[in-house]
């Protein structure tokens, strides 16, 4: 994809920003609200990182417009979670702190579904930070690991690394952890 200054006058650039980002909004808030663990930091760094790429859409280029506002939306979490909770990035994976208490008897089968995707939710997001990114743009946003590496900033080996070892963790998890509803 060329360059959007290229493609564009100054007055087109509003609209092209539109259809290159309007459609990632909500993946972009999916993956914010994972890496802040947090509705309003989630809100608050989408803003962000919707400021930062109007400004810097001009400059855009690459194959794909997601992969690059998401890799925005990225930077704009870490900054937020920075600001926010500086510690949260350092937090070492602990299976005795994320265990799920055992359930207490068999609720109504919607009830059990919801109960059971709050259940599968709290084990991603109880992975370390660096495997949870990769697992949520892969499995839940579908990225690919080319994607993924220019989003993360880190080689195609070490996405295909993280995210091998952040499906083993989640493995684990879900392994230890009982299951929240009766099939």
């Amino acid at each position: 994809m060329k360059r959007v200054e290229e493609l564009a006058t100054k007055a087109e650039r509003p609209a092209l920003f539109e259809q290159a980002v309007l459609p990632h909004l909500n993946a972009a808030y999916n993956l914010a609200r994972w890496l802040t663990r947090d509705e309003a930091g989630a809100e608050d760094a989408l803003q962000e990182a919707c400021i930062r790429a109007f400004r810097f859409f001009e400059g855009q280029h690459g194959e794909s417009p997601k992969a690059w506002f998401m890799a925005i939306v990225r930077n704009a979490c870490l900054d937020w979670i920075k600001a926010n909770r500086p510690r949260a990035l350092e937090e070492p994976y602990d299976e005795d702190a994320h265990a799920s208490p055992a359930p207490h008897g068999e609720p109504e089968p919607a009830t059990a579904r919801a109960a059971e995707a709050r259940w599968l939710h709290a084990c991603i997001a109880a992975l370390p930070h660096e495997y949870r990114e990769v697992i949520v743009l892969r499995e839940l946003e579908e990225l690919s690991y080319k994607e993924i590496g220019a989003i993360v900033g880190v080689p195609l080996g070490t996405v295909m690394s993280r995210l091998a070892r952040g499906r083993d963790l989640l493995q684990k998890r879900l392994l230890a952890a009982p299951r929240r509803m009766t099939s």
